[in-house]
């Protein structure tokens, strides 16, 4: 996946002020660092100057010998005369001056912003792709499926291990059929969770194919019957239910190995034992089949199969809240697991519509674990362009929080305009940087 050539650690560095277009530079990290194909490579124009001065980074390394030569400085003229400047001029040239170096940092800000963005929903949308090729694959050429999607286990795996700490980030659009959007979207979660409660790399790629394949038996079901509804006969219920033993005979031919193939057997059993098909408890669940069981439900309240029934990131958490706590009445979900969601997703994930302490509104975009309390989130500000709206990081804004969450039919018409809740809840990795606030408040 990373198509950049080494670093060498000898290279001689610039500053950020110092680059120019011409430069040969060499950038640390892969895609998740840079929206740049390759690691090392010629400034070409003055939007990719932009980019990486964006990037957050004090100095980069490069090689005078592989770059232009540097723009030669003007022939030296005279200097004219000093001419005296009273006050308020000296303060008026200051504060264009000071407007001027914001208005650049701030595009620079939003270049980089919209580059991390693009770069999470081009990874999701090859995911969703090489999904929907594989399941085709099932029927005819199962052990082909069965390579392919351990490929793709592999590869978003190595996505969410290759960045010291990753968030959860909102994505903008969502290209594709239910099934496959489904498919990736509990593999990418589901794999946030692994990571979050420290499994080994191989138990992450177990999980990940599991969930990928989750639903496979779906495919031998009529649609009719392919999305569980409360008006079904009990005999419509039954042959819903079959998908299950469908699945764990799919994933057999396609080769999958045990561990995969337990969370497509239990990814419907509860905690208390009132799942199906087995009916176990959570005790005989592995942890991957407790993980999808999980996010698998979450998923299909914020994107159900009837757009209409759909209920806010925030409302599905404290419905599954509801759910797993323990007591006398039913439990569905494992105790443990679901505390490690709440704390990973936050009280407001990604996709939720909230009102800030300053009683402005606002849209959760994105929630790093290890700071569930202070997502980010874009504001709504009638002054700014919806389009040119930045993140604001709730971490660099102490006496700033949320109040509460809305549903979007709460907001007023010109806030709910701006801010555009997604219909369909999609999420990707994104590395957390440390260091400078992404917005203003």
């Amino acid at each position: 996946m990373n198509l950049s050539e080494p670093v060498a650690r000898t290279h001689p560095t610039l500053t950020l002020d110092q680059l120019y277009v011409g430069a040969f530079v060499m950038l640390e990290g892969g895609w998740l660092s840079h929206p740049f194909p390759l690691n090392s490579f010629k400034i070409s124009n003055e939007q990719q100057l932009a980019t990486i001065r964006g990037l957050k980074v004090r100095e980069v390394r490069w090689s005078p010998e592989r770059s232009d030569p540097r723009p030669g400085n003007p022939a030296p003229v005279a200097e004219p005369p000093p001419v005296a400047v009273d006050g308020k001029a000296a303060e008026a040239a200051a504060a264009r001056a000071q407007a001027q170096a914001a208005q650049q940092a701030r595009r620079a800000q939003l270049l980089a912003e919209r580059e991390a963005l693009k770069r999470c929903e081009s990874r999701f949308g090859l995911a969703t792709q090489a999904c929907k090729q594989l399941m085709q694959f099932v029927p005819t050429q199962p052990l082909k499926a069965g390579e392919q999607s351990l490929e793709l286990a592999r590869s978003i795996v190595g996505d969410v291990l290759s960045a010291e700490e990753v968030c959860v980030r909102l994505l903008t659009t969502t290209a594709g059929d239910k099934s496959t959007l489904h498919a990736v979207n509990v593999a990418v979660v589901s794999l946030m969770m692994g990571r979050a409660l420290g499994m080994a790399d191989t138990d992450l790629i177990d999980l990940a194919q599991g969930a990928l394949l989750h639903d496979v038996g779906k495919l031998e079901l009529p649609d009719r019957v392919k999305h569980r509804d409360e008006a079904f006969t009990p005999a419509e219920l039954a042959f819903y239910q079959e998908h299950v033993a469908h699945g764990v005979s799919a994933a057999r031919k396609m080769g999958v190995p045990a561990a995969a193939q337990l969370v497509i057997a239990q990814h419907h059993e509860h905690a208390d034992g009132s799942g199906f098909p087995a009916r176990i408890g959570s005790e005989r669940m592995s942890i991957a089949a407790r993980i999808v069981a999980l996010i698998d439900r979450y998923d299909n309240l914020c994107n159900p199969a009837v757009a209409s029934r759909a209920i806010t990131p925030h409302e599905a958490l404290s419905l599954l809240f509801a759910q797993g706590k323990q007591g006398s009445g039913p439990r569905r979900f494992d105790t443990s697991i679901l505390g490690a969601f709440i704390k990973m997703m936050g009280v407001y994930p990604p996709g939720s519509v909230v009102q800030l302490t300053d009683d402005r509104y606002a849209l959760v975009v994105a929630v790093n674990s290890m700071r569930p309390l202070k997502p980010r989130v874009i504001v709504f500000d009638p002054s700014v362009k919806s389009e040119e709206a930045l993140t604001l990081d709730l971490e660099h804004e102490p006496r700033l929080g949320v109040r509460r969450s809305l549903k979007p039919n709460q907001l007023p018409q010109p806030a709910l305009d701006y801010l555009s809740p997604r219909p369909k809840v999609a999420y990707y990795f994104e590395p957390v940087t440390v260091g400078a606030p992404l917005g203003t408040s």
